[in-house]
């Protein structure tokens, strides 16, 4: 059964979503990210993913305080990324109550720190972010790309114990057009020991269903939840909730 994991995006402290991951395209759906967190939970969610979009830009964490509100209000296991670049920011990420982060640019740039952390703080608190965009790994908040090739660059490191990857389709995010199914199917044909979250282009609960018949761990989404295309009662008793 997959596993449903909601997404709240900060900017300004607002809850709000990109298209394409293009800061020019922003919609705000409310002020406070930490009372939607609460209505997720309320509904039954387990899981969190909250990405701070000004982080990302900014390369170092902005929303801390945002963040810190979500998990004071709520008992949601959060996972947090964006402007994660030194060991300052992961502290405080976790100190500010994330339980996992997901970590991407580093990952590409400065591979010896993202090994250092992964060793310091463990596999399973650590996702390996994979952003992809023709094939190739995209870094710092979508807007350089790099020359890693996505599988390979998997590869190297689940070899390192890695086992939490969050791959999203940047073409796809945003975009309400369904997900890259074909592009996760081929990541779990290669690696099926991988815990992989899909993000990118959910529009409708049967999207989550094709995920899930195609054998995918997790799925993450947001902007069909905001924008009203996805009853989430009726996602919920579709998906019971995992323990």
């Amino acid at each position: 059964m997959i596993e449903l994991i909601p997404a709240i995006d900060i900017i300004g402290g607002q809850c709000v979503r990109l298209t394409k991951g293009d800061y020019a395209q922003k919609t705000v759906y409310r002020d406070s990210p930490a009372e939607v967190a609460l209505e997720f939970e309320r509904l039954g969610f387990k899981r969190l993913h909250v990405v701070d979009l000004d982080g990302a830009k900014s390369k170092h964490i902005v929303n801390e305080a945002a963040l810190r509100a979500i998990t004071e209000k709520t008992q949601l296991v959060v996972d947090f990324g964006g402007g994660i670049k030194t060991d300052e920011d992961i502290e405080k990420a976790f100190a500010a109550g994330a339980q996992m982060v997901t970590v991407g640019s580093i990952a590409v740039t400065q591979p010896d720190l993202f090994l250092g952390w992964l060793k310091k703080y463990g596999a399973e608190r650590m996702i390996l972010g994979a952003d992809v965009r023709d094939g190739k790994i995209s870094i710092n908040g979508w807007k350089e790309d790099s020359t890693e090739d996505l599988l390979p660059f998997l590869r190297k490191y689940i070899d390192a114990g890695v086992r939490n990857v969050l791959c999203t389709e940047i073409s796809k995010d945003g975009t309400l057009a369904g997900p890259a199914i074909d592009l996760y199917r081929r990541v779990m044909d290669a690696y099926p020991e991988l815990h992989l979250i899909a993000s990118g282009g959910v529009s409708c609960k049967e999207d989550i269903m094709a995920l899930d018949e195609a054998g995918i761990p997790a799925v993450v989404f947001g902007k069909a939840i905001y924008e009203g295309r996805i009853n989430l009662t009726e996602l919920i008793a579709e998906f019971p909730k995992k323990d």
